[in-house]
């Protein structure tokens, strides 16, 4: 039985060696014809291989040299606002309980409340000169309402996407009597020294690298078509918007909104000459 079983397994396996050369034999007469008929070939498709790495990534999160990762305890770094001093009741230590210093905990937490101030401002009035002095309120403390607010205000709208409505209803609900209009006010009024700050900011990166990256894209302004303009570095990034899309808009953006000038000195005249400007622009 056992030279029998043997006999039949080798049998099998020429049987299957036959099998494999006639499909491979059969496959290529059918690609030869193929061709022959102007159709395409059987893909030939390479074996799976296994990965090997190079220094030529194709992810850049591959491409990072890998660094020392040192973790840094965030509590260090923490602004101590205040102290408080936890007693252990004396009536549960025992006799010979011995004082050993204290032991830090740090508890963070936030306080929203209002800081409403009634300033009492000193006036003098002078019979020689007839004129009223009065004493003048800290900065910032413009209007109805103080710095601490406005700055919320704006931090909540722009920064935390806050809606007006809801922004009305959250200082509300701290006890602060605002307006609807007098909120939109503070958001969209009265904002130039945000201007300046934009247009110092601004300035500064334009000079920070001797090449600046501008892009363009369209933008809709109370129905009409507009072009919003990026100018940006590594160092910064600014947006303005502007109702055209051609070189002098781009000129003007990257002058900061200053006038434009013609500038007539003897490089014009050679990248007039160089470009091969017709004469008819050249004399006009």
């Amino acid at each position: 039985m056992s030279q029998t079983v043997e006999v039949l397994l080798n049998l099998i396996e020429q049987l299957q060696t036959q099998l494999q050369e006639l499909q491979e034999e059969n496959q290529r007469l059918k690609d030869e014809n193929n061709r022959l008929k102007g159709e395409q070939q059987q893909p030939k498709i390479k074996a799976k291989k296994p990965r090997e790495f190079s220094h030529n990534y194709s992810s850049e999160k591959e491409r990072k040299l890998p660094q020392n990762h040192s973790k840094v305890h965030k509590k260090s770094q923490l602004k101590i606002d205040r102290e408080e001093i936890l007693e252990y009741p004396m009536e549960l230590l025992p006799i010979d309980a011995q004082f050993k210093g204290y032991e830090e905990v740090i508890i963070q937490d936030i306080t929203l409340g209002t800081d409403n101030v009634l300033f009492r401002k000193q006036k003098y009035y002078s019979p020689s000169a007839g004129k009223t002095y009065l004493a003048e309120l800290p900065p910032g403390y413009e209007g109805e309402f103080g710095p601490g607010i406005k700055s919320l205000i704006i931090s909540l709208y722009y920064g935390g996407n806050m809606t007006q409505g809801k922004l009305l209803e959250f200082l509300e609900d701290m006890g602060i009597s605002i307006s609807a209009g007098h909120l939109s006010n503070l958001l969209i009024k009265n904002q130039s020294f945000f201007e300046t700050e934009k247009s110092e900011i601004y300035e500064a990166g334009l000079l920070s690298s001797p090449w600046q990256h501008f892009d363009q894209t369209a933008a809709r302004v109370g129905g009409v078509n507009y072009t919003t303009n990026v100018v940006c570095n590594p160092l910064y990034t600014v947006y303005f918007t502007t109702a055209n899309k051609d070189r002098l808009s781009v000129l003007q953006g990257l002058l900061n909104g200053q006038e434009l000038e013609f500038i007539i000195n003897p490089l014009t005249f050679l990248l007039l000459e160089t470009l091969h400007i017709p004469d008819k622009w050249v004399d006009s």
